[in-house]
């Protein structure tokens, strides 16, 4: 399931289950080139929430989280961060966080 937090509370989406966080910026070529490979994945694995937070639209998660660099990927495990990968990654690296 793949999902573009606009208002929502961040805290709540996260919070349950495995969930993927895609941090962007329409003006960020390298997010451009991650973010059909995040579709992907939101199709491919089962279980696998994917969020995608707009850095320009929600400053506010993004300074509670750091990201200073985008495309900046988290991936959480029931609210807690359990791995994070900064910069345009392919889908093969992607794929093995989860294996």
């Amino acid at each position: 399931m793949l999902k573009y937090l606009k208002d929502e509370d961040f805290a709540t989406e996260i919070k349950d289950g495995l969930v993927l966080v895609d941090f962007y910026a329409d003006w960020c070529g390298p997010c451009r080139m991650v973010s059909p490979i995040v579709e992907e994945l939101s199709k491919e694995i089962k279980n696998l929430k994917v969020l995608k937070v707009n850095v320009d639209e929600r400053e506010d998660v993004a300074k509670i989280y750091g990201i200073m660099s985008i495309p900046t990927i988290m991936l959480f495990q029931n609210g807690e961060i359990a791995k994070k990968q900064i910069g345009f990654v392919p889908k093969e690296v992607l794929i093995k966080w989860f294996n």
